[in-house]
């Protein structure tokens, strides 16, 4: 019933061409009966003007005789009738071929106006292939066009990036469903199954109901991210980036340990303002990337730095080779580098937040790939109001076994050397050291991630 009383509502009322025309005639009249209204005020002027008769009489082509005076009235009065009969009439045809011809310029102009409301009718999720594709002047109009073109550009490729995002979503969840269904199923058929067997069960079973909850926390944030991109923030506070980095590392000083890397960091003080909880997700993903997309006894750098308008944070790492024109796809949704990782497998999420965290927050994300392997990611974000001046920094570089009681994929110091001695740093550790401008305190070779 509303849609029919919105239908007839809209049937009722004017169109926007027939309000175009009524006014173009409207000021086609106006304008027509000043310059009518002139005219006889000028021509009557003139003939009042022109003179008087001397007083006598006139003969008539009748024989009749009238005063001069009269015959005088008499033509002024046929004159100005016989003007103000022809300009009405002359109004009136003018006025009613310039409203046809305003009528018929006004369906021309807003022809491309029906092209984008029939196109839009006809839009559909099977449908967003349709434009308008206006081929008129250069004008305002082809301007609506094309911008309603180009909307619809964005309109598609977000339909297709979802479809993609929810087909993903599903294989990724569905893996380890299937993953648990199958071990308990295999588990509950075999009749000789021992408490050893349904506690190599219940550990699989564990572990891929952990990969699920991480997905879905994963999505959460994601979601969330992207919800915030473009508004305000709901969350404000100051955080730094260089905590939320130094977090990350102490996260993963397992995995870096397992793994023999060379972490080398730079960590000066980054403030921003912003939501903090997705703030340190996003360093944490990097770094988690980061180690994880890694050789084993690979290289890590991260950096923090700052000015007065900008922040930064820089992760880089030595990994597999990715060719640079396949780095933008790295930022979509479950879109994995390498075909091999040497830490446990990821949800393929990490890049999209960074990307989503970034944009919420007003920054961008690039990423650089890295001659003979690896990928360096550069976020920046807008520096907070007020910038410490204390920077502090440092550089983590754990080195090769120089003691016969260090294993080779320790990353720790040495149990036999003393505690207060640091290990010296390599080559690329020295490179990746440096000194702040101004004076501040020069990078310090410091103990290994323990």
């Amino acid at each position: 019933m509303t849609v029919y009383l919105t239908r007839r509502r809209a049937r009722l009322r004017p169109t926007l061409r027939l309000r175009l025309t009524l006014l173009n005639g409207v000021l086609l009249v106006g304008a027509g009966a000043i310059l009518l209204l002139l005219a006889w005020l000028l021509v009557t002027g003139g003939l009042r003007g022109a003179g008087e008769l001397r007083s006598g009489t006139v003969v008539l082509a009748d024989n009749t005789q009238v005063s001069a005076l009269e015959w005088q009235d008499q033509m002024l009065a046929a004159a100005t009738r016989e003007l103000l009969v022809k300009g009405l009439v002359a109004l009136l045809a003018i006025s009613v071929v310039g409203v046809a011809g305003a009528y018929a310029v006004a369906g021309r102009a807003l022809r491309p106006l029906h092209q984008v409301t029939s196109t839009a009718r006809r839009l559909g999720e099977a449908t967003l292939d349709q434009r308008i594709r206006y081929s008129g002047a250069d004008d305002e109009v082809a301007e609506l066009a094309d911008t309603f073109d180009a909307m619809l550009d964005r309109i598609g490729g977000a339909f297709e990036a979802q479809k993609r995002f929810v087909a993903n979503a599903s294989h990724e969840l569905r893996t380890p469903l299937a993953v648990m269904r199958t071990e308990v199923d295999v588990t509950m058929a075999d009749p000789d199954a021992d408490v050893a067997e349904y506690r190599r069960m219940a550990t699989v079973v564990r572990d891929a109901s952990e990969r699920a909850n991480g997905l879905v926390d994963s999505l959460l944030v994601l979601a969330r991210s992207e919800a915030q991109s473009g508004r305000r923030l709901s969350r404000k506070a100051p955080t730094d980036l260089a905590d939320g980095a130094a977090a990350a590392l102490s996260a993963m000083r397992a995995e870096v340990n397992r793994l023999g890397l060379e972490v080398t960091t730079s960590l000066r003080p980054a403030p921003v303002v912003g939501d903090p909880s997705l703030l340190e997700r996003l360093a944490g993903n990097l770094i988690e990337n980061a180690v994880r997309y890694n050789h084993l006894h690979g290289r890590l750098w991260v950096r923090t730095s700052s000015d007065a308008a900008q922040v930064q944070l820089v992760v880089g790492n030595t990994g597999f080779e990715v060719d640079q024109a396949d780095v933008p796809g790295l930022f979509e949704a479950f879109r994995r580098g390498g075909r091999e990782r040497t830490g446990a497998r990821g949800s393929g999420l990490g890049l999209s937040i960074v990307s989503a965290v970034c944009d919420a927050h007003g920054g961008v994300v690039t990423a650089v790939a890295q001659p003979g392997g690896g990928l360096e990611v550069t976020v920046t974000l807008p520096a907070a109001a007020v910038t410490p001046v204390v920077a502090a920094s440092a550089v983590v570089v754990p080195t090769q076994p120089a003691a016969p009681t260090r294993t080779p994929s320790s990353v720790g110091a040495p149990t036999s050397a003393p505690a207060s001695a640091p290990a010296p740093p390599t080559a690329e550790g020295a490179a990746g050291a440096s000194t702040p401008s101004g004076g501040g305190t020069a990078d310090v070779p410091t103990p290994p991630i323990r």
